[in-house]
């Protein structure tokens, strides 16, 4: 009997399950699809010669996670790239904001649009340098965050205090008309915002927008070498060296409780796996709560509120397989590997608008990635290895493109809404579908079967915005690892502090599962674990 089972081989469970191997635990992970991985996986599916990433593929939070850096992931292999730069965030009259890991280029490219706005950019930077440590502190441990909240809220008293945090919680599209004042500074921050479901009007859309083009500027946006895959492999191979076991096409239907206590998992093949100390879910909040968990076992509350959860924006993506590079309008967005596709903010507000109505968007915002310009790896010499995602209702009334498409996402409306993305290419760089060898089409329903997490095509295991951050996070009162069944552990982007690969809800459901089975009498070990959620620090 293993001590700890762990539901979905996802980075977050992974992440959970190396923890408890760490720890000496016995640790057997259950994985429904056919390999590990989650939303982290790549393939040839598009052509043969080419590596594309099925789901996500540019890693910030991953560079600045204490939670990944303490597992020494580059001791199984893994290795990081970077493209020349970050960011860019091209307009169709050819000018370009650029973010770039050299601060001097991204302000250069600032003051392109307004002399003035690199200072700017510069004073927004001094701001992250001040934060920094605490801000990630208090973003990767469980909530609340006791001692990491009181460093920030002290560094944040020196940095501005309400001043400051008024700026983060703003709008993003009012903190880019008050710093700066030309479109350069405002496309970055709008366009990083809008990587989640937060729009220009969003209140709080400020502080993510400037978390991410942050991150960006600290730690660029790198990608393993090889594939995204690549850090499922190390997080598999890491695990194995440790005696974990991941079991995949293992689809778990039903969690066991018995006496009142998670006491192992059934699969969709009846076997019954026991768990002799804790289950760790890293599924979506929905599937786990009366789904896997029955509802006679839940708080009725619970039940009710599970009926509020709100998720993210439905998500389409297309891959390519590229005869060359992309032929770009603006020069400088052909080093960057992250492309940001929409001319000006206003036409950010319009989509968003546009999916706030339940409208397929017309002019879809595009992020659009270089891989062979990240990692010359992924495809031969003078090709590029490319995809691009847009978001867009779960929930379709109708087509701002008029062009019928209904979210049935058959074979037509797949075909309609990829051409819709390559005119929208087309925009910025002529001749782009002129290079296009293959492509392969992901929608929603796609998605989800390939990874039932992304449910509906989801890929922040629900909203970004306010009502469902921090303590609110899945639910209101809910914003640590525990669920209201003991043994039983939320480990999945659904708990604080959300979605990105960074591993922090794995590692905080493992923390949780490991000090709930201290022995009495092992301060020294509750002084290490409890270190261990402040810095990610491995002792």
């Amino acid at each position: 009997m293993p001590d700890a089972v762990v539901i979905g081989a996802g980075p977050n469970g992974l992440v959970a399950a190396n923890v408890l191997a760490d720890a000496g635990w016995s640790v057997h992970v259950l994985e429904e699809q056919p390999e590990p991985g989650g939303a982290v996986r790549h393939d040839r599916g598009v052509a043969p010669d080419f590596v594309n990433d099925l789901f996500s593929s540019f890693y910030p939070l991953a560079a600045a996670s204490p939670v990944l850096a303490a597992l020494r992931l580059h001791e199984h292999g893994l290795r990081w790239s970077h493209a020349p730069s970050v960011v860019a965030h091209p307009l169709t009259d050819g000018s370009c904001a650029v973010l770039d890991r050299q601060l001097d280029a991204t302000a250069e490219s600032l003051d392109a649009f307004a002399p003035g706005d690199g200072a700017a950019w510069r004073r927004l930077h001094d701001l992250w340098q001040r934060l920094e440590p605490d801000l990630m502190s208090a973003l990767f441990t469980p909530f609340p965050p006791v001692r990491a909240t009181a460093r920030l809220a002290f560094r944040l008293r020196a940095a501005g205090g309400l001043r400051t945090a008024r700026s983060l919680l703003l709008p993003v599209r009012r903190m880019g008309e008050e710093e700066f004042r030309g479109e350069g500074g405002r496309l970055l921050l709008a366009g990083n915002a809008l990587h989640a479901d937060l729009a220009p009007e969003s209140a709080g859309s400020a502080g993510f927008g400037w978390l991410m083009a942050m991150l960006g500027q600290t730690h660029g946006f790198p990608v393993p070498v090889g594939g995204s895959g690549a850090l499922t492999r190390a997080l598999t191979d890491r695990l194995r060296s440790r005696g974990g076991q991941v079991r995949c096409g293992q689809r778990v239907e039903r969690i066991v409780v018995r006496g009142g206590r998670a006491v192992g998992v059934r699969t969709a093949g009846g076997e019954t796996v026991p768990a002799s100390r804790a289950v760790l879910a890293d599924v979506s909040v929905p599937a786990l709560y009366g789904q896997m968990v029955p509802a006679e076992h839940l708080p009725a509350q619970l039940m009710a509120d599970l009926k509020r959860f709100q998720w993210d924006f439905a998500t389409f993506k297309v891959d390519w397989a590229l005869d060359g590079p992309v032929p770009w309008r603006a020069e400088q967005a052909t080093r960057a590997g992250t492309v940001h596709l929409a001319d000006g903010v206003d036409e950010l507000t319009r989509f968003a608008a546009q999916i706030a109505m339940r409208e397929v968007p017309d002019r879809p915002f595009l992020l659009f990635g270089q891989m062979t310009t990240s990692d010359a790896t992924r495809s031969p010499r003078g090709t590029e290895s490319a995809w691009a995602y847009t978001h867009i209702p779960h929930d379709i009334r109708a087509d701002a493109g008029d062009e019928g498409i209904t979210g049935q996402w058959n074979a037509k409306e797949q075909e309609l809404m990829a051409d819709r993305m390559e005119r929208q290419v087309e925009r910025f760089a002529p001749g782009f579908r002129s290079l296009i060898r293959a492509r392969r089409v992901l929608a929603p329903p796609t998605l989800q079967s390939l990874d039932g997490n992304l449910v509906g095509g989801a890929i922040n295991g629900g909203t970004t915005a306010l009502h469902q951050q921090l303590f609110f996070r899945p639910l209101p009162g809910t914003g640590r690892p525990e669920t209201p069944v003991p043994g039983l552990y939320l480990a999945s982007s659904g708990a604080h502090p959300g979605g990105g690969v960074h591993g922090a809800p794995g590692a905080n459901a493992a923390r949780a599962a490991l000090r709930r089975h201290l022995p009495p009498g092992r301060a020294g070990l509750q002084r290490l674990l409890a270190r261990r959620d402040r810095t990610g620090a491995p002792g």
